[in-house]
């Protein structure tokens, strides 16, 4: 018989039909806890609004997880306390039809631990910095490359965003700062011509100072919003 491993488990272990549906119902727990995070840090309608009609913009389970992986990603604090077994129990519940079969799911500790690898694979997709020859880049979870090592400094931006949109980065080059979209083409949405950026914590999300006096606000497409 052959040995059960977490590598062959999901091919000769789990249905295709309930992956399919487990993964719905945790990405619609996701979703809610997404919801209660915003709730805790803005507490206004139009925050839970605009998150609400992005991602329900966004038509497949896949794409609804990319997003709220990367919504993580930049607002770490979102799963701050978050256990992923209770996602994974209320996703069971919905999922199981009776009593005896969500407590016979949850038994199987086997298929708990592969679901919940399944759900932190999914969700927790943190990027990282790197150095080449004395210069700083930055790559994804899998380690593609989303900004070259061709900058002097970088700083990736942890900043509550209720609209899921893809966050600049500071970065320096020249002695001077500019906004680089983690995007994997290095595209530079505001010049390198600030002697500083500093991060803010709403909209328009940065500070640039030129000559020690602030010039104005960017947004996340590096447009200067003048005081």
């Amino acid at each position: 018989m052959e040995k059960i491993t977490q590598e062959n488990f999901e091919d000769r272990y789990t249905d295709p039909i309930e992956r399919q549906e487990i993964d719905k119902f945790v990405c619609k727990e996701m979703d809610r806890q997404i919801h209660r995070y915003i709730k805790g840090m803005r507490g206004t309608k139009r925050a839970m609004d605009c998150f609400i009609e992005q991602l329900n913009s966004l038509k497949t389970i896949p794409e609804r997880e990319k997003a709220i992986a990367r919504y993580i990603d930049f607002n770490r604090k979102a799963i701050s306390g978050l256990d992923f077994r209770v996602v994974l129990a209320r996703a069971i519940a919905n999922y199981c039809d009776t009593y005896r079969y969500m407590v016979d799911f949850i038994k199987n500790t086997r298929k708990v631990a592969f679901y919940l690898n399944r759900i932190k694979h999914t969700y927790i997709q943190f990027h990282q910095l790197f150095e080449e020859n004395g210069k700083f880049g930055l790559k994804d979870h899998e380690g593609k490359v989303l900004i070259p090592a061709e900058y002097d400094f970088l700083r990736t931006c942890y900043v509550y965003v209720d609209d899921l949109s893809l966050m600049p980065v500071i970065v320096e080059k020249g002695g001077k700062l500019g906004l680089v979209l983690p995007d994997g083409k290095n595209s530079v949405v505001a010049d390198f011509v600030y002697d500083d950026i500093e991060l803010r914590d709403e909209y328009p999300y940065f500070e640039a100072t030129i000559n020690k006096k602030v010039v104005g606000y960017l947004d996340n497409k590096g447009n200067l919003i003048h005081e």
